[in-house]
């Protein structure tokens, strides 16, 4: 028992990361009906960013570390929403009105071209950065003679998961009650019609991607004080996942987004913990496969009506 609920929080923190990307890759598609395939390398630049930006604080003298924090979740944030910007203006704008499979492609260059960048500027080797965070809560307390181990909430996994809450509510309010929220759906439901009621259809787009890039900013930063170690790699991997919960979730929906990516990260916990750690990829693609063929809209997506 104590093995499952200790999985099971450890699952719960890998979906909340996963879920703030997904977010990403659904609000885009969202709006403009493509895939943002270089999302996850946005992601991987984030962290990359919090690392350097936290390294130069420690390097001039600062040690308070929920000062060293906020600074390098502030910065991360302004400048991950400035390359969320440029991919929009250089990969996606310009091919708007284009046949469909081109902004996809471009989106790829894209995302190969942020990895060789960071590759090349920050080299191969991974990138460890020692806990910064450390301690927790003590849920279940071990027993040597039966075996039960402890099971443990680090504080860190509690500032995941709560981040990813207030997140999580603050941009279901916006979309629902600001106008910025309204002029996303009005895009989403119909582009031409919303710039003929007087909506900004290229502003509203930037600022969505921006928002997601914001998003996946905040994951970089919590996948960085969780896991210690990053290279230029990780995007790819944690992008592909983002983008199967979002599918999973329901494409489009900011609540499916974060539920595929909690039940992502519990597969791969679970499995991982009671099965083959090489086989929780082939298990949570499986799980999405299956999903697809009885749900082919997600978990929590509206069937696509198409215009005539």
């Amino acid at each position: 028992m104590e093995y499952f609920v200790q999985q099971l929080i450890n699952g719960v923190t890998l979906g909340s990361i996963y879920g703030l990307i997904a977010i990403g890759y659904t609000m885009v598609y969202g709006i403009i009906g493509m895939i943002n395939f270089a999302h996850g390398d946005i992601f991987m630049v984030s962290a990359f960013i919090a690392l350097t930006v936290f390294l130069i604080m420690l390097a001039i003298g600062v040690t308070a570390l929920p000062l060293i924090l906020l600074a390098v979740l502030i910065i991360s944030m302004i400048f991950t929403s400035v390359w969320g910007w440029t991919v929009e203006r250089m990969a996606y704008r310009p091919l708007r009105g284009s046949f469909r499979l081109a902004p996809l492609i471009t989106a790829i260059g894209m995302s190969i071209t942020l990895q060789n960048f960071v590759q090349l500027t920050q080299g191969a080797r991974v990138k460890p950065l020692p806990p910064q965070i450390t301690g927790g809560i003590t849920l279940m307390q071990g027993d040597a003679e039966t075996g039960s181990i402890v099971v443990q909430l680090s504080y860190m996994q509690i500032i995941i998961i709560v981040t990813t809450v207030v997140l999580m509510a603050g941009f279901s309010m916006l979309i629902s009650k600001t106008s910025l929220g309204r002029a996303q759906r009005a895009c989403e439901q119909d582009a031409k019609m919303a710039s003929l009621l007087g909506v900004n259809v290229d502003r509203t787009i930037s600022l969505t991607f921006v928002m997601g890039a914001a998003l996946a900013a905040v994951a970089g930063v919590m996948f960085l004080l969780y896991y210690g170690v990053i290279d230029f790699y990780i995007g790819f991997i944690a992008g592909v996942k983002a983008f199967t919960a979002a599918v999973l979730g329901g494409i489009g929906s900011l609540p499916g987004a974060m539920l595929g990516g909690l039940a992502i990260g519990l597969i791969e916990t679970f499995w991982s913990g009671y099965f083959s750690v090489e086989y929780k990829d082939v298990a949570a693609f499986s799980i999405l496969a299956i999903t697809l063929i009885f749900l082919p809209s997600g978990l929590l997506g509206k069937p696509e009506v198409e215009k005539v």
